[in-house]
């Protein structure tokens, strides 16, 4: 029998050179994308973690991550009235800067860190007062999403923000050695701004809508976050003229998921909406939407709200899949879909 050989001479496979550069770092963009992916999750989806700050903060991280990963361009968090059927037809009042409110405001918190991770890091201090909330924010993980760059990385867009306002213009800070100019524009102060860059060397730019990065180049250029009141308010608020085209319900009494994205593969759409339930599914939350009620629309019509009512996991091993886990299944599954494959 052969000895074995601990220092075998290497084929010609083991001495190609192969590139390990980390794909964020080549991020190419696939020219203008008009679509939009949203998503819709629950404030009681908190309800899944303990009664502990540091295990919430990594909860709402863990989602950010998924969102990021798969390039979604809106979260919606709306009130299912979970932990309150009282409270489910309106948000409740802003709570004070100093108030933690990660078990008494759960969309107000979710959406908070949400919105804290998507903005570049650079950014955050003048834009986050120190509060209760983001104590465990260093538990977040980095989204590294296209928008966040690098002091040293070009691209034609950046995110800013104005550190002084004159008759000349605005001056805003986007990460490079020294404040662009946006001329003829006097912008308040502390106001978060998406700009186009003239040059490298040029020290104007443009100040941009924020969806320019995708809608003319493709970038992936991160997510806005709403609270809805309700289920219902997740249509009705839609921020889109003519609201979401294609909307699609997760539900363990849904359809087969692989069916259904079958269907979805002809269908052309402008904005997409995947709506999530919480610890008891979309059909609770139709009861506590007042809106929803008033229509006649409760567990057994909750369906009808959505293009499709979909299983992601049938035969699910697990008596109960949580919504962060759904997410994840429900993205992946939906990719095909959302990339017009």
């Amino acid at each position: 029998m052969p000895k074995h050989n601990p220092n075998p001479k290497p084929t010609p496979s083991d001495t190609i050179d192969i590139d390990t550069t980390r794909p964020t770092s080549l991020y190419t963009p696939t020219g203008p994308r008009p679509q939009t992916l949203s998503i819709a999750l629950p404030s009681s989806l908190l309800h899944n973690s303990k009664r502990k700050l540091d295990l919430r903060t990594t909860l709402a991280g863990q989602i950010s991550r998924a969102l990021a990963v798969f390039s979604v361009d809106e979260i919606i968090i709306y009130n299912d009235g979970d932990s309150n059927p009282s409270e489910a037809y309106s948000l409740p009042q802003p709570p004070a800067a100093d108030q933690l409110t990660a078990f008494s405001h759960p969309g107000h918190y979710l959406r908070l860190l949400l919105s804290y991770q998507e903005t570049p890091p650079f950014m955050r201090g003048r834009l986050f007062p120190v509060c209760e909330d983001l104590k465990g924010a260093g538990l977040l993980p980095s989204l590294d999403i296209p928008s966040h760059l690098r002091a040293g990385e070009w691209c034609e867009f950046r995110e800013g923000i104005v550190v002084r306002s004159t008759v000349e213009g605005s001056y805003v800070d986007c990460g490079l050695e020294a404040p662009r100019l946006v001329r003829g524009v006097q912008i308040p102060v502390k106001t978060r701004v998406t700009l186009r860059l003239h040059g490298q060397e040029d020290g104007e730019a443009e100040a941009v809508a924020p969806d320019t990065p995708r809608v003319e180049a493709g970038y992936y250029w991160g997510y806005s976050v709403r609270e809805a009141a309700g289920l219902s308010a997740v249509f009705t608020e839609a921020p889109f003229d003519g609201g979401y085209d294609l909307s699609v319900g997760t539900s363990e009494r849904g359809e087969d998921v692989v069916g259904a994205v079958g269907r979805m593969k002809d269908v052309e759409y402008r904005h997409m909406v995947v709506v999530f339930g919480g610890v008891k599914g979309l059909e609770e939350a139709a009861v506590n939407d007042g809106e929803l009620q008033k229509m006649g629309i409760g567990k057994a019509r909750v369906g009808e709200l959505f293009d499709y009512w979909v299983n992601l996991l049938p035969g699910q091993g697990s008596r109960t899949i949580r919504t962060e886990e759904a997410v994840w299944m429900g993205l992946m599954a939906l990719r095909g879909v959302v990339e017009g494959r």
